[in-house]
């Protein structure tokens, strides 16, 4: 069975027992590919409802995204509340931005409802490098008053002193219902309580098809027999459904984790918030429970990684913090996420009994917490919720499967040039 990566995560991870494989024939109301945090949290979503549940999953709990992230819990989207209500109408964007923090709620009641050892902690820190993007920051707290949320402090050069100790910023944003998690706990954590209610996972379980007339759901040693399917594979489904393959743009990201460092990594970050900053590819870091400096960014198009992700991150972060130019790097590694031509996440159905969600881009943290439960709801017979994020246009990249990722790389220059002038 494929182990986890080599990761922070995975080396400090609660002990979780594997899961034997599918084997013959079993059958379930839903059958659910992948077990990340969207396809586990749909399963206990529909599992506190009562129904039955089957999740697949090719590797282990967690194995891709969910399980290799930043871990910070950022609440909204990939684009601004603003744009989505500009982008889709003012009905859609009234829904959409009321859900805004939705996501990172149900990450906290989940920990605290089934007693998830995830190491929650409080605030989110956006950093900017120039007045542009303060101006920006300042937008976006306007922005989200408008949609009734009142929970950002602006703060000044001086006033990020008590969040973070370094020289590159003019400023930032606290965001009081941000926060940051172990991820990797976090997603076995609601494994457990989905198992706890009934529900079964099979791990190392890869999906070879997909009857999307009849919702059977098939691996190489065994097949599910069900009413409806949810597919939440996201980056990592690995040819099986080639229509949904092509809505999205596999990107890979890159983290190192430093040593534990006691009380440098205190005098760092002394309030013990995540920050990332207000980049277009952005930086982002976060304290660890064990005292450790958790620093990722980097993105590769297309999901390959870097020759070097050590060589890849580490200037970035020696940028901010000096001081730890001699501290040993304890484990660097990556993971792909699936990024959409719009930059927002996508949930709409394949076939009448096949749903799919996927396309978090870069926020998957909280949305896929929110989109699960959306699953779960229309599922249920509750499509209010879902029809507006399914009702959404759908675009394709630009240049095909061949030529997208020189084109997106092309478009990105002008905005890495852009956060470079400071402009």
């Amino acid at each position: 069975m494929t182990a986890h990566v080599k990761s922070y995560y995975a080396a400090t991870a609660n002990k979780q027992d594997a899961r034997p494989a599918l084997s013959g024939t079993e059958t379930a109301d839903v059958c659910v590919i992948g077990a990340g945090f969207t396809g586990v949290n749909a399963a206990l979503e529909l599992a506190e409802r009562g129904v039955s549940v089957i999740v697949l999953e090719a590797a282990r709990v967690g194995f891709g995204a969910s399980g290799r992230n930043g871990g910070q819990i950022v609440n909204g989207y990939s684009r601004d509340l603003d744009v989505i209500a500009a982008r889709y109408g003012e009905t859609a964007g009234r829904v959409i931005g009321g859900l805004a923090n939705e996501g990172g709620d149900i990450i906290r009641a989940r920990a605290a409802k089934y007693a998830i050892a995830c190491d929650v902690r409080e605030g989110m820190l956006i950093t900017a490098f120039s007045a542009r993007q303060m101006r920006g920051l300042e937008h976006h707290v306007s922005t989200w008053k408008g949609f009734g949320f009142d929970q950002f402090e602006l703060l000044d050069k001086t006033g990020l002193a008590p969040h973070v100790t370094t020289e590159r910023y003019v400023g930032g944003l606290l965001d009081k219902r941000g926060g940051h998690i172990h991820p990797l706990n976090l997603v076995q954590g609601e494994a457990a309580a989905f198992e706890s209610l009934g529900g079964r996972i099979f791990e190392g379980s890869p999906v070879v098809s997909v009857d999307m007339e009849n919702a059977v759901v098939r691996t190489a040693s065994g097949e599910v027999r069900a009413k409806t399917v949810l597919v939440c594979g996201n980056a990592y489904l690995q040819s099986v459904l080639p229509a949904l393959e092509t809505r999205v743009m596999p990107v890979s990201t890159q983290v190192l984790a430093t040593e534990p460092l006691g009380a440098e990594a205190e005098r760092l970050l002394p309030s013990n918030v995540c920050v990332e900053d207000a980049n277009y590819v952005l930086d982002y870091f976060r304290r660890t429970a064990d005292g450790r400096i958790l620093y990722g960014g980097g993105i590769v198009y297309g999901g390959t990684d870097p020759a070097s992700i050590k060589a890849k991150i580490l200037p970035h972060m020696l940028k901010t913090f000096p001081t730890l130019k001699d501290a040993q790097i304890d484990y660097a590694w990556s993971g792909n996420f699936a990024l959409t031509l719009t930059r927002f996440p996508q949930i709409g159905k394949l076939a009448p009994r096949v749903y799919f969600s996927h396309g978090d881009s870069g926020h998957g943290v909280t949305t896929t917490h929110l989109l699960a439960r959306l699953l779960a709801e229309s599922v249920t017979g509750d499509n209010s919720r879902f029809d507006v994020f399914a009702g959404l246009p759908y675009f394709p990249f630009p240049g095909g499967k061949m030529f997208r990722v020189p084109m997106t790389v092309a478009g990105s220059w002008w905005y890495r040039l852009r956060d470079s002038m400071g402009v």
